[in-house]
């Protein structure tokens, strides 16, 4: 029985690319910028390699690394989490999705309007946080929904749960994801419901990901029609639109999916466990908190302490990321381009330096590999050069 747990530690990118000017990102590097805070402590991701992977000169590596280990560049063009997460699955984008700078065009804007019966404020590129406060006390007298966007890929909007309900929400993200398709078709609409009084708004978990239908086939597809299970944790469901899962859990933060990992380290299942921890960017990449960042990683790091010995013979572990988000970087609170981490480690797997390697994909393709699924997607797998 083998099993694979994929852990993503969402945008715990390892330093620029070499396009990253390209993006507005010079000099980014989020594990970089972590790495100088006192809260930052983890010993078991340094024992499997992560410090000693290309580029991470400024940390000291482990004399003997247990996993093998690389860094890995992105082919697909952007840097956002649908875009990262469908090219470790498999799919490359040659074409980055439509983002708006200015806004959404008032032809989206009035439709959609018209659709729910309801306003629309705002309309910009905007901090989640800083909308609420700028616009949340509007919002409660008027009713109009808060509609904004970021540097990514989205149409999010902000109610508060008092005034729309939930599901009332969720409907009125149900109309957008329908209405954005072709040259609009952004990667997720996002429903973010807050709660609290004018000056101390606070945003939900109640938040939900409507995301745009991958194009092609990817890991997940192939490893269900195989028969395999594949079990989602965190926003994989939603990223993936629920397309070759065959069980998924949301969580409501890194602490509860670490915890439900574990659950599942526990089970007898034969496939994949493909986990995202959403923490790391939502709550501390964007808003520029490094002290929080690094807190989290060491929680996922003493976390590891629990979760490593549950590991079978033939289990695999995978750790990596979408994208970055530097906390550090005072320039920009939106993702950053960079290179992103890949540790490999399990009972079955040699430790290794596999140095740089082009394309996330690289770890969809080797997951199909280790089991021997029909690989039809992009990538070149690396299993010949880590397995025992």
């Amino acid at each position: 029985m083998k099993r694979v747990f994929l852990i993503v530690l969402d945008s715990l990118g390892i330093g620029a690319m070499a396009d990253s000017a390209d993006y507005g990102d010079i000099g980014v590097n989020t594990l970089r910028s972590v790495s100088q805070s006192e809260k930052f402590k983890i010993n078991n991701l340094k024992k499997l390699g992560l410090f000693n992977i290309d580029g991470v000169d400024y940390l000291e590596g482990a004399e003997k690394p247990l996993a093998a280990y690389c860094r890995l560049s992105e082919l697909s063009r952007g840097k956002d989490t649908t875009i990262g997460h469908w090219e470790i699955a498999g799919i490359v984008s040659e074409k980055p999705l439509p983002t708006y700078p200015d806004g959404f065009p008032p032809e989206i804007i009035d439709e959609f309007s018209k659709k729910v019966g309801r306003g629309v404020i705002c309309n910009k590129p905007y901090s989640g946080t800083e909308v609420i406060k700028d616009y949340g006390e509007e919002h409660l007298k008027s009713g109009d929904l808060i509609v904004y966007t970021s540097a990514d890929s989205v149409f999010q909007i902000a109610a508060h749960e008092d005034t729309v309900p939930l599901e009332d929400l969720y409907e009125y993200c149900r109309i957008a994801r329908r209405m954005l398709s072709g040259k609009h078709g952004v990667g997720r609409v996002i429903a973010r419901p807050f709660v609290g009084e004018p000056g101390s708004f606070v945003r939900t978990s109640n938040r939900h990901d409507f995301s745009i239908e991958p194009p092609k086939k990817t890991m997940l597809d192939l490893l269900s029609e195989k028969g395999l299970d594949t079990i989602a944790v965190g926003k994989i469901f939603d990223i993936f639109v629920g397309k070759g899962i065959s069980e998924h859990t949301y969580t409501s933060g890194n602490t509860d999916g670490m915890a439900k990992t574990l659950e599942y380290a526990k089970r007898d299942f034969s496939g994949l466990c493909f986990v995202n921890l959403v923490d790391f960017d939502m709550l501390y990449g964007h808003r520029n908190n490094i002290d929080g960042y690094a807190e989290a990683l060491s929680e996922f790091d003493r976390w590891l302490s629990d979760f490593l010995p549950l590991l079978r013979k033939d289990d695999v572990l995978i750790i990596t990321a979408d994208h970055g988000c530097d906390p550090g970087y005072t320039q920009s609170t939106d993702h950053s381009r960079e290179h992103v981490p890949l540790l490999i480690f399990g009972g079955c797997i040699k430790p290794a330096d596999l140095g740089t390697r082009e394309g996330f994909c690289t770890i969809g393709k080797t997951i199909c590999d280790y089991f021997s699924a029909n690989a039809e997607i992009a990538g070149e797998s690396i299993l010949s050069e880590v397995v025992e």
